[in-house]
């Protein structure tokens, strides 16, 4: 019997208490270890990691280029009509979906004069206008379907060219295949397209006039590693403007060719590509004919450290008429940036030539064909093509604010032989000046400012005064200025 205040007598464990008990253990001994990790990391003074969100996507210079997946992201930070920057297509699937954007362009020109008033002296104030819109439609990472329309006003302008005025017309309509092929990656893309290599000083998009350079073209390249392969055939789309949608490309101008590139250093390539181009019934002043040019052109651009560059030059052979094609052209941009100094000033020095023919009578053409340059490799004014000249440019470029850019250069320029004319853009020769005495043709002064208002709204301006030699103010030519005011949008 149990006597009184004594306590009762536990009984024997079991095998299911004993292990109870190991659990209790177990899980009281993790606890301990948590409690100590909370007070350690709690006594830490280094500040928690902070997540960034996704960016936006940037406004390329290709519309084709940009990528609005990344909108399927909820933590991307949001701005008004994204529903129609990205539009989903697949629930399961970000990289399916259609994008709509749209471009515009207003600059407003006075220049006087075109051609350095040979012909004319009067004094050009005008509006050129170009809007683009565009849609995207992306299958699943892979397959591409882009189209881009284009409607662009010469406002004022009492002459048009070509590059002026296309009131409305397919600009890019083409399709691309991405696949993954044996390491590398492969892109073919059929259509009407705009192609542009390196600086694009020979093969441009052309932005610089109001009408870009579109080409009915196939491309197929290959990226494997520190190298890539590119082919292309093209008919370069020719703008005539009578009525809308009646740009056109024929088998009268082709363009393809071959390229290679390879990345030599960390920020450096090299480039090599051989192509053809083919006009029918093209003139010189010398001689007019079927013209046709094997083309070889090596490109070496990088930078290192605080130097940057870019050279580029171009072999031209074959035929034109009865006569044998021999021409050349080197171009060459090279800086040094002071990164420690106020404002980031860039020390530039420009460098480039190209040949004209050196005898109108030896059934040899020496004259280069510039092909399809871009209209502000030089300056936007126009004064100068890349044909029969030599040109010396030194600049400084400065930042004074972050989104700021201004940039003042002087140039010299000279004739490479005097018995071709002196050419403006892009391959105009000035009338009167072939043959005649002179090799200097002139100095020039430039001052351009670039500012980005926002993500979506770019202002630039550009002043050029042209001071003409002899040999230009002997056939009615004069001084010449120009300024260019322009605003970009971009969404």
């Amino acid at each position: 019997m149990r006597q009184p205040n004594e306590l009762p007598t536990a009984p024997a464990p079991t095998d299911r208490t004993r292990s109870l008990h190991r659990v209790a253990i177990a899980h009281a001994a993790l606890l301990s270890l948590s409690l100590v990790r909370l007070a350690a990391a709690a006594s830490d003074d280094s500040p928690a990691p902070v997540v960034e969100p996704p960016a936006r996507p940037a406004i390329l210079f290709n519309r084709w280029q940009e990528d609005w997946s990344v909108l399927a992201n909820p933590d991307v930070p949001k701005e008004p009509f994204d529903n129609l920057k990205y539009i989903s297509l697949s629930d399961q699937d970000p990289q399916t979906y259609l994008s709509l954007g749209a471009n515009l362009r207003e600059r407003f020109e006075s220049n006087d004069a075109t051609n350095f008033g040979v012909g004319t002296n009067r004094r050009a104030n005008y509006d050129i206008s170009r809007l683009e819109t565009d849609a995207d439609l992306r299958i699943a990472g892979q397959l591409q379907f882009f189209a881009q329309l284009q409607s662009d006003y010469a406002i004022d302008k009492d002459v048009h060219t070509p590059v002026d005025q296309d009131r409305l017309d397919l600009e890019q309509a083409f399709v691309t295949l991405t696949e993954p092929l044996d390491g590398g990656l492969l892109k073919v893309r059929l259509g009407r397209q705009q192609i542009g290599f390196d600086l694009q000083r020979f093969v441009s998009v052309r932005d610089g006039p109001n009408v870009r350079q579109s080409y009915d073209a196939a491309w197929v390249d290959y990226e494997y590693g520190k190298w890539r392969y590119i082919t292309f055939y093209s008919h370069p789309v020719q703008d005539q403007d009578l009525r809308p949608f009646d740009d056109y490309s024929s088998p009268h101008l082709s363009y393809g060719g071959f390229r290679i590139e390879r990345k030599v250093m960390q920020s450096a390539s090299v480039e090599i590509y051989v192509s053809r181009f083919s006009q029918d019934d093209a003139r010189f002043p010398s001689i007019t004919g079927n013209e046709r040019r094997d083309i070889v052109d090596v490109h070496f651009a990088g930078t290192h450290g605080p130097m940057d560059w870019d050279i580029e030059a171009m072999h031209q052979s074959g035929r034109i008429g009865i006569d044998d094609i021999e021409a050349w052209a080197f171009g060459s941009l090279g800086g040094y940036t002071f990164t420690s100094i106020p404002w980031t000033p860039r020390l530039g020095l420009q460098v480039d030539a190209a040949s004209g023919d050196k005898n109108p009578h030896d059934n040899q053409l020496n004259t280069f064909n510039p092909l399809f340059p871009n209209g502000y490799y030089v300056t936007l004014a126009g004064y100068t093509g890349f044909v029969n000249f030599i040109h010396l440019k030194p600049s400084l470029t400065v930042h004074p604010l972050p989104r700021l850019k201004l940039m003042t250069a002087i140039g010299a320029q000279w004739r490479e032989t005097t018995a071709d004319a002196v050419y403006t853009q892009p391959d105009s020769a000035v009338a009167g000046t072939a043959g005649r005495a002179g090799q200097y043709t002139g100095t020039y002064g430039q001052f351009r400012g670039d500012y980005t208002l926002t993500e979506h709204v770019w202002l630039a301006l550009e002043v050029v005064h042209f001071a003409v030699s002899d040999v230009i103010r002997e056939v009615g030519g004069h001084d010449s200025n120009y300024i260019g005011a322009e605003i970009r949008m971009g969404w």
